[in-house]
C-alpha cells in the first residue's frame, strides 16, 4: 500500500526501483492504447477514484460532483470550456487547492486506494509523489542542473554522482539532455520557451513521482514545440500516469487515451456558474460518437 505519511526513504527507494532492471514489462504494458479495441475499464488499475467529488471556494461552488476512475499508465485529458472545473479538480489531485484561501474540497478521492484527504496524510508528501507541470513554463532562476537537482537534494540525496545520475537520467526521459549536455551550468532562463517546459516536466520526474499533472502545458508553445510535448507524453506514459487540461481538442484526440468533457451549469438566480463533469470515455468515442448531445456540440465546434 502506498504510504502518504512524510516517508524519507520513499526517494531513495523509488530511484532503486526505476535503475533496477524490468523483469515484469512486456511489449503488452508499452503499447500505446488503441480506443477502439480499449481495455475495460473495471480491468484496469486506479490511481484516482473520485466519488461525488465537489469544490467550494469560501460560499461559491466551483465544480460538483466528479465521479472519475483514472487509470494507470494512460493520459486522461480534461477538456470543456473556461470556467468549468478542469483545472479545480486537477487540483484536487495534489492538494494544490489547499493553498488557496477558502478552498474546500468534498466528496472522495482516493489515491492507490488511500483517501488522499484524510487524517494523517501529508499534504507535501502527496505533491512528491503526484508532480506538475503548469501553463507557463516556470524554471528557477538557477542552472539547468540545479533546476533538476533541487527535488532530490531536498529529498536527502547528497552525493554528487548520485544527484549527476539524476540529473542525465531525467533529461534524458524528457527527450532535452543532447540539446543541454554541454551547458548544464549555464541558467536556464536562457532557454527557449520549449525547452524550459520540457525541463520542467524533467524537474518534475526528477524526485520520482507516480504521476504527473498539466494545466495545460503546450498553452504558451509554438506548434514544432508542442509536438515535442506531446511526442513525450506519449514516450512518460510507460512509467507515468499523466493527467493533462487543455483547450486543444486535437491536442486530446492525438495524446490521451481517456477523456472527460466539463460544462458549466448556470444558476441565474445567483448569476453564478458551477462546473459539472458531463461525460467521460474513451477518447476515440468521446470524438467519434460521444452519449451525451452537449458533449458532441462541443467537441464539433458548436458550443463553448
Amino acid at each position: 500500500m502506498v504510504n502518504l505519511v512524510n516517508d524519507p526513504s520513499y526517494f531513495s527507494q523509488q530511484t532503486a526501483i526505476r535503475k533496477a532492471p524490468s523483469v515484469e514489462t512486456t511489449a503488452d504494458d508499452i503499447q500505446p492504447t488503441v480506443h477502439e479495441n480499449a481495455t475495460p475499464v473495471a480491468a484496469k488499475e486506479d490511481v484516482f477514484v473520485t466519488e461525488g467529488l465537489h469544490v467550494h471556494y469560501g460560499d461559491f461552488l466551483a465544480v460538483r460532483d466528479v465521479d472519475l476512475n483514472i487509470a494507470k499508465n494512460e493520459i486522461t485529458a480534461f477538456i470543456g470550456p473556461s470556467g468549468c472545473g478542469k483545472s479545480t479538480v486537477l487540483r484536487c489531485f495534489n492538494r494544490m487547492n489547499d493553498l488557496i484561501e477558502g478552498a474546500r474540497v468534498g466528496g472522495s478521492i482516493d489515491y492507490h486506494g488511500i483517501d488522499l484527504y484524510g487524517p494523517g496524510i501529508d499534504a507535501v508528501e502527496v505533491r512528491r509523489r503526484i508532480g506538475m507541470v503548469f501553463q507557463k513554463p516556470n524554471p528557477f532562476p538557477k542552472s539547468i542542473y540545479d533546476n533538476l537537482a533541487f527535488g532530490p537534494r531536498i529529498s536527502g540525496v547528497k552525493k554528487k554522482s548520485e544527484l549527476d545520475d539524476i540529473v542525465e537520467s531525467s533529461l534524458r526521459r524528457a527527450a532535452l539532455w543532447d540539446e543541454v549536455k554541454d551547458r548544464l551550468k549555464a541558467s536556464a532562463m536562457g532557454m527557449s520557451g520549449g525547452q524550459q517546459q520540457r525541463l520542467c516536466i524533467a524537474r518534475a520526474i526528477a524526485v520520482e513521482p507516480d504521476v504527473i499533472l498539466m494545466d495545460e502545458p503546450c498553452s504558451a508553445l509554438d506548434p514544432i514545440a508542442t509536438g515535442l510535448i506531446e511526442e513525450l507524453m506519449e514516450e512518460i506514459k510507460v512509467e507515468y500516469t499523466i493527467v493533462i487540461v487543455t483547450h486543444n481538442m486535437q491536442q486530446a484526440a492525438r495524446v490521451s487515451d481517456m477523456t472527460a468533457f466539463y460544462s458549466v451549469e448556470v444558476n441565474e438566480a445567483s448569476d453564478t456558474r458551477t462546473g459539472i463533469l458531463v461525460e467521460y470515455e474513451q477518447t476515440g468515442k468521446i470524438f467519434s460518437t460521444p452519449r451525451d448531445e452537449r458533449t458532441e456540440r462541443y467537441v464539433t465546434g458548436r458550443f463553448g
